[in-house]
């Protein structure tokens, strides 16, 4: 019985909603396959989008970055927690290669976590990542050796930098392959790259059902508001009310609001319930875009300094039907003109996510091997 040892990186859930579906249609087609999944996500959360059986072992193969919230990154703290990673690489690339041969794993798939990668690698075991981003240019934009003045000397902490950003590069580039998602990052710096079609998981419109249970006419409006897996809320308690529409918020925001309805009352999954809104508002992020244009659902969202942003933006640009915010539109939730304008855009025709298939097949076949 193959064993697939699978890495997700806790920093958002945009990690999940990529390598969830894929797991789910090797689950299909390899029911023996053993999986062992390694997360710092949210265990429900994790189950919600798994479908296939699985162990959960609680694991941290990246740093990400540190967030203060959605859209903030603190950028000092993120350099620290590198630096502090990586002080004895090698002795935690040693372990994490022993605990992969004390799990008899064949294979290790990581979203996108780096360890896990060196450890596969230290320990001649295969091993493959795929995402839309990759934390080596992730951590150049942010934390990365900047243009030296000519005054200025090479000082110890700008080749640690250096050193950091070669450490991580290499174990994406020494991987068997990096599965690159549509859309993302350009990546030309990766020699093993494979470039894969958009990854989602496809939600059921169940709209009439929820008409009847929160009793809305035909001509209300759902929208679902998400800002993604980080830690943070709006103030929709403070958002003015728009005739005819209601507001799907997390339970935990604790949002008092006449016209809000909590997602958890509804007892759908969450790509259920993108299916059967009328709109998403959001922050620019793989899984709520990807998903959003497989469903043909158009989205308003607040841009921010992330440099996988762009070309997420841009695509969905051209596959969806999108609007920008600004981020004081949003905190106020004065919204109602950008969503009569993706109300009354033209919807293009659905995304079809083939890069599940894509993926799946490639895994498969190195688990053949």
């Amino acid at each position: 019985m193959p064993h697939l040892v699978v890495s997700i990186s806790g920093h958002g859930f945009g990690h999940v909603a990529q390598t969830a579906p894929i797991l789910n249609l090797l689950h299909q087609r390899i029911p023996q396959l053993r999986l062992t999944v390694r997360s710092t996500v949210p265990l429900a959360h994790l189950r919600a989008r798994i479908r296939a059986p699985f162990t959960h072992l609680s694991s941290e193969g990246d740093i990400g970055m540190v967030m203060s919230s959605a859209l903030d990154i603190r950028v000092e703290d993120s350099c620290a927690a590198y630096r502090a990673f990586h002080a004895n690489w090698d002795e935690r690339v040693s372990d994490e290669a022993r605990l992969l041969r004390e799990l008899g794993a064949d294979m290790v798939f990581s979203n996108v976590g780096y360890l896990p990668l060196a450890g596969a690698q230290r320990a001649g075991i295969a091993n493959a990542a795929l995402c839309s981003l990759n934390w080596f240019d992730i951590y150049h934009h942010y934390c990365g050796p900047k243009p030296l003045v000519p005054s200025e000397a090479e000082g110890s902490g700008r080749s640690e930098d250096k050193m950091i950003a070669a450490q991580i590069h290499d174990c994406y580039a020494n991987a068997d392959a990096f599965l690159r998602a549509t859309p993302g990052m350009v990546m030309d710096n990766l020699p093993n790259l494979i470039p894969v079609a958009p990854i989602a998981i496809v939600g059921t419109n169940r709209r009439a059902e929820l008409n009847r249970n929160l009793s809305l006419s035909g001509d209300e409006k759902l929208v679902l508001v998400s800002m993604g897996g980080i830690s943070s809320r709006l103030p929709i308690e403070r958002w003015p009310r728009i005739a005819g529409v209601r507001w799907l918020v997390q339970e935990s925001w604790q949002a008092q609001h006449p016209d809000v309805v909590v997602l958890e009352t509804l007892q759908m999954s969450f790509s259920d319930l993108l299916a059967s809104s009328d709109a998403l508002v959001c922050k620019p992020g793989y899984g709520s875009f990807a998903e959003a244009a497989c469903c043909g659902v158009p989205v308003l969202y607040v841009s921010r300094d992330w440099p996988e942003a762009p070309p997420l933006i841009e695509w969905l640009k051209r596959h969806g039907c999108c609007r920008e915010l600004t981020r004081q539109a949003l905190e106020q939730g004065a919204i109602a003109d950008a969503l009569e304008e993706i109300w009354s855009a033209a919807r293009p025709q659905a995304v079809a996510p083939q890069g599940v298939e894509q993926a799946a097949a490639w895994l498969a076949g190195k688990l053949d091997r």
